[in-house]
Formats: C-alpha cells, sequence, structure tokens
C-alpha cells in the first residue's frame, strides 16, 4: 500500500482535527498504533506541524466522515491527480577506473570462448561500446600488442550467472548465424 506524504505530519493533522482511532491513522500512515498514541499524548513529534491531506488531495473529508462513523473501516489514500513518474532503466553500467583497461582482455576472452554471443551481449557484458568490440575482433584497438584474454568474471566486470544468462540466450548457434533483434539502445 501506498503511503501518504509526510506520514507523522498527516497523522498530528488526523489526531488533532478528526475522532479516528489509533489504529485507523496507524494504518493508514503506516505507523505502529502505540507511535500514534504517542503523537497524541505529546511525547513524539511535538514539533511537527499537522500536514493536512485533504487540502493535498489524499483524502476527501467523505472518506474521514465514513471511517469515523465504523471504527472497523480502514483511510484510502485517494488515486494521485497528476501522472506518475516511469521508473527510469538501469542505464549505463559503471566500472571503476582501475576495471576500464581489463575491459578489452574480458572482450577477447568472450569473443575466443563464446563466438555466437552478439555484439549486444557482449556490450552488455562488459559495459563497453560495439565500436570497441569490433576493434578487439578486428585487432585495430590501439592497445591490441597487449590484449591478453581474460575472464570477465575473474576480472569483476560480470557476474557469472550474468555470463550464464547470456550464453544460455545465445545458445548453440554458430557464430555467423544473427539473433532475432535485440535491444539495441547499449
Amino acid at each position: 500500500m501506498t503511503l501518504p506524504l509526510m506520514p507523522k505530519a498527516t497523522a498530528v493533522w488526523l489526531i488533532d482535527k478528526t475522532s479516528l482511532s489509533f489504529e485507523q491513522i496507524a494504518a493508514f500512515v503506516g505507523m505502529h498504533p502505540l507511535e500514534v498514541q504517542a503523537i497524541a499524548d505529546g511525547e513524539v513529534a511535538q514539533g511537527i506541524v499537522g500536514y493536512d491531506p485533504i487540502q493535498n488531495n489524499q483524502l476527501t473529508r467523505e472518506e474521514i466522515l465514513r471511517c469515523e462513523k465504523d471504527p472497523n473501516a480502514r483511510l484510502t489514500l485517494l488515486a494521485p491527480a497528476i501522472p506518475m513518474p516511469k521508473p527510469r532503466g538501469k542505464g549505463a553500467r559503471y566500472t571503476p577506473v582501475s576495471k576500464r583497461n581489463d575491459r578489452p582482455d574480458a572482450i577477447a576472452w568472450l569473443l575466443r570462448h563464446y563466438p555466437q554471443l552478439t555484439e549486444a551481449q557482449v556490450s552488455k557484458l562488459v559495459g563497453t561500446t560495439k565500436e570497441t568490440i569490433a576493434k578487439v575482433r578486428d585487432k585495430t584497438h590501439w592497445n591490441s600488442a597487449n590484449i591478453k584474454p581474460r575472464d570477465p568474471v575473474i576480472l569483476g566486470l560480470c557476474s557469472q550467472s550474468d555470463l550464464n544468462a547470456a550464453v544460455a540466450i545465445a545458445g548453440d548457434r554458430p557464430a555467423d548465424m544473427p539473433l532475432p533483434e535485440e535491444d539495441e539502445a547499449v
């Protein structure tokens, strides 16, 4: 259940302005009934100014009146009038500076041991660009003389479960057979 904005301040307002039970207020604001009782006794939240949930479109006066009449009823939070933002995706993977020089080694290892992985899968695993993968594959990388294939799991660039999942998705198809269209956002 989603909680109201500023739960303690909302509890202070509900205690002061309504005749709701401590259990009803506690259930609405996500607190323990004893904590609500301590607020009512003045032991907790002494300096907190009450936050009016009616004025801020979290409750209606009718909802409060309904719950005041029935002590077993629970307050329900109004749906927000403005649309909620969509959760963001994971975004780019951060690789510490100390491990960035290990990426070409990991790319070379993946290309040698799992040629069936697509560039998109390799870039997701290691956190690199498709351009860098192509340069390591073609041996045109600026540091190609010093690239030694090393396991990206041991280098700490990806987890073993992520690698196993990518290999399972790639399956046993030949390296030259393309995968169905993947997420090209990487």
